[in-house]
């Protein structure tokens, strides 16, 4: 798509306050594919009085009607998948077949999940003498990451659409264009003036500007720990609601008794999908000591099958703190069994599919979240060390267990610290909710559970 040169406000493209501009660079091949304006606090606070003017009328629209407006732009965006897909392609790097697979299918399922449970939902009920009533908190201030650019979105503007918020969107500077395809989407799918605005910019500017806006009643936030903390002490100074989405450091227990294999080989997949840059992505591989040589030897091979199968990083500066962990871990101690911390190509943002065996607990790369194609595995003695290994870290995000049967493993789950554990490979649910305990974050996404964030209670006693 052609980049536009305005910002989407109140239904309409228009001028950014200021002439910077964001460039927008292909990490595959690193050449500059768009430019988009840089929006300033100027902009972000056009765009939240234009939220704010349109919120009682879109929060008194009937919720069948809202629920209409998101079937019809679950439909957009599904006509325009192929665009979507390689819109993807061009500003992440994401392989298209991937591209074609998540980024653009997963929204739309999405979409079309937060069509139904508008129109489904009990946004009042009776309890004893009260009716309690679900209303709208507000205008939201949505701030999305680069990794899965549509998805989060998505994941944010549709719930707040379903119940009956205004929306100001500023998308991550990497991945800017597929923001503004979702607003002509917006635009095309009927959505009333107002109520979705997009401000395109930096996080520092347009990012804080907004998180900080004092007529900002919700701030929805997806990305790292240190940012979530400094939006979390800004929206309580406030007593502002926030929800954040953070990082994750997320443990992929292979108990005894599992397919070592078939957990092996389905773990590192997990860990190289999008070039390793999944917050929920199963980072540590935690092994019994009787299988560990076999479960590296396993790692390795199979990571040495992605090597021209991922693409790259989605930037010079987040590939040279990949490489940079990687030479950390085999500084501290880890042994590299595949990959490496040598860029493997002259151009482009990529990092080789890495395994780090003889990883200990305290390491670095077995604490802090690297965000990119590398696993560590980690040897355990019995169960017990397990659960402490999986449950030491900061993060709660997300996690997997395996077992010859789904009881140990659930078992085994059930003592996990963590928002979302998958057993034997279970698949993803668009309807579960997602997110994390501790600094994962709080708050959570998809389904009804993601709707419920953008909802206030009132009760009424007669």
């Amino acid at each position: 798509m052609k980049a536009h040169d305005g910002l989407y406000i109140d239904g309409a493209w228009r001028p950014a306050a200021g002439r910077d501009v964001i460039e927008v660079v292909n990490p595959a091949d690193e050449q500059v594919i768009g430019r988009v304006p840089a929006g300033d606090a100027t902009d972000v606070d056009t765009a939240v009085r234009a939220a704010r003017a349109a919120l009682a009328a879109w929060a008194a629209t009937p919720p069948a009607e809202r629920a209409a407006r998101l079937g019809a732009l679950r439909d957009v965006l599904a006509a325009r998948k192929d665009e979507i897909a390689g819109t993807v392609t061009a500003e992440l790097g994401s392989p298209l077949p991937f591209s074609q697979a998540v980024h653009a299918s997963v929204p739309i399922a999405v979409a079309g999940s937060y069509a139904e449970l508008a129109a489904a939902h009990s946004f009042e009920e009776k309890v004893g003498n009260s009716t309690v009533l679900h209303e709208p908190v507000g205008v939201v201030g949505a701030i999305t990451p680069w990794n899965y650019p549509l998805h989060q979105i998505v994941a944010k503007v549709a719930p707040a659409l379903a119940a009956g918020c205004t929306v100001v969107l500023k998308p991550a500077e990497d991945t800017p264009l597929t923001a503004q395809l979702f607003a002509e989407a917006v635009h095309e799918a009927g959505v009333p003036a107002g109520v979705f605005n997009l401000v395109t910019g930096l996080g520092p500017v347009a990012g804080q500007a907004l998180a900080e806006h004092p007529d900002v009643d919700l701030v929805s936030f997806t990305g790292s720990t240190a940012v979530g903390r400094r939006i979390g002490a800004a929206a309580g100074a406030a007593v502002k609601k926030v929800a954040l989405e953070l990082g994750g450091k997320s443990a992929n227990v292979i108990l005894p008794s599992a397919d070592l294999a078939r957990a092996v080989n389905v773990g590192v997949a997990n860990v190289m999908s999008n070039s390793g840059q999944t917050c929920s992505a199963w980072t540590r591989m935690l092994v019994h000591r009787d299988s560990y040589d076999e479960a590296v030897e396993l790692a390795a091979a199979a990571a040495a099958k992605y090597g021209d199968r991922i693409g790259p990083v989605v930037n010079a500066r987040q590939q040279a703190r990949v490489l940079g962990y990687i030479e950390k871990g085999v500084a501290e101690g880890a042994r590299l069994v595949a990959g490496g911390f040598e860029a493997p190509r002259g151009q482009g943002y990529f990092v080789s599919p890495t395994v780090l065996a003889d990883v200990t607990p305290e390491m670095t790369v077995a604490q802090e979240e690297i965000f990119g194609p590398v696993l560590s595995v980690l040897r355990y003695e019995d169960e017990e060390d397990a659960l402490r290994i999986a449950n030491g870290t900061v993060y709660g995000l997300a996690g997997a267990v395996w077992a010859g049967e789904e009881s140990e493993a659930v078992a085994f789950a059930r003592r996990m610290d963590t928002g979302q554990v998958d057993i034997n490979g279970g698949r993803f649910n668009p309807l579960a909710p997602f997110g994390g305990y501790k600094q994962s974050g709080v708050g959570r996404e998809l389904g009804s559970h993601g709707l419920a964030e953008y909802l206030q209670t009132k009760s009424l006693q007669f």
